[in-house]
């Protein structure tokens, strides 16, 4: 083999093997990017969590759920009434504030204004709602020491009276959570910061909480429901922290974590919005 043949075999070997080792580097970035697992984009929703118990709620939900805490603890009524109507308007609405149901039914505990419960606009409006369920329920006979289940039938007069039972557990869980009986018992998350309100959030915590609420002390029961009530409405109201109690919770992370700063005030921050 000549010289000029010999070199040329060289070169044409220095070829394929460079060739090799480009493919297997190609094939190894390919494996590497199969394998790699996507970091999953975050899903807007809550979670109430009472030891091994978890209930997901979507915003709207949370946002209702603490509507209904908050307005029952601000009329003095016992957890026990918190429970019931959590119970009655998963049965009836799922807690959502629906604008149908059979006949004239209308809201979170399809309530008819044929029947008395106000007009759709005041019944569409979940505290008002929520006041009126808890009217109703205070003017049955013992219905402090009743099931669940029985105390909402005598408000409800359903035709499926017992069907209030399957979400005692549930509304329990939710009520423990959203009343201040357990703290931190609500987080939620979503996507980015919230989107700034326009309307007054001293405005709704007044309708829904009744003072005190924020930057004052208050007792620990009284600053989680508060709290609480805050971390449903994040989104509603353009908030993004809130801390009390030593503990925090952010719209970026959350969750609620340790912050040693937060005391006996119940501390919320919002996006910047020019209203209170």
């Amino acid at each position: 083999m000549t010289r000029t043949g010999r070199v040329r075999r060289r070169r044409i070997r220095i070829a394929l093997a460079l060739a090799i080792v480009a493919a297997l580097v190609g094939a190894a970035i390919g494996i590497r990017s199969l394998l790699k697992t996507p970091k999953p984009p975050v899903v807007a929703g809550c979670e109430v969590t009472i030891g091994q118990a978890t209930y997901s709620l979507d915003l709207a939900q949370a946002s209702n759920a603490t509507t209904i805490a908050a307005v029952g603890k601000r009329l003095g009524l016992p957890d026990h009434a918190v429970t019931v109507a959590l119970a009655t308007a998963l049965q009836e609405s799922g807690l959502h504030n629906l604008g149908y149901g059979d006949l004239d039914s209308l809201g979170l505990f399809q309530q008819r204004p044929s029947q008395g419960w106000g007009t759709p606009a005041e019944i569409l409006t979940p505290h008002y709602a929520a006041a009126a369920f808890f009217e109703h329920l205070a003017a049955v006979p013992g219905w402090e020491t009743l099931p669940v289940t029985v105390a909402a039938q005598q408000v409800q007069r359903s035709s499926s009276p017992d069907a209030y039972a399957q979400w005692e557990s549930e509304a329990r869980t939710l009520a423990e959570g959203l009343t201040g009986e357990v703290p931190t018992g609500l987080s939620c998350q979503f996507p980015g910061l919230p989107p700034g309100a326009t309307a007054s959030l001293s405005d709704a915590m007044s309708l829904e909480l009744g003072p005190p609420t924020v930057g004052v002390a208050v007792l620990a029961a009284r600053g989680w429901t508060v709290s609480a009530w805050l971390v449903g409405h994040a989104t509603q109201f353009g908030i993004t922290s809130v801390a009390f109690d030593g503990r925090a919770w952010t719209a970026a992370g959350g969750a609620w974590g340790p912050d040693p700063v937060a005391g006996s005030e119940v501390i919320v921050t919002r996006v910047h919005t020019g209203s209170t």
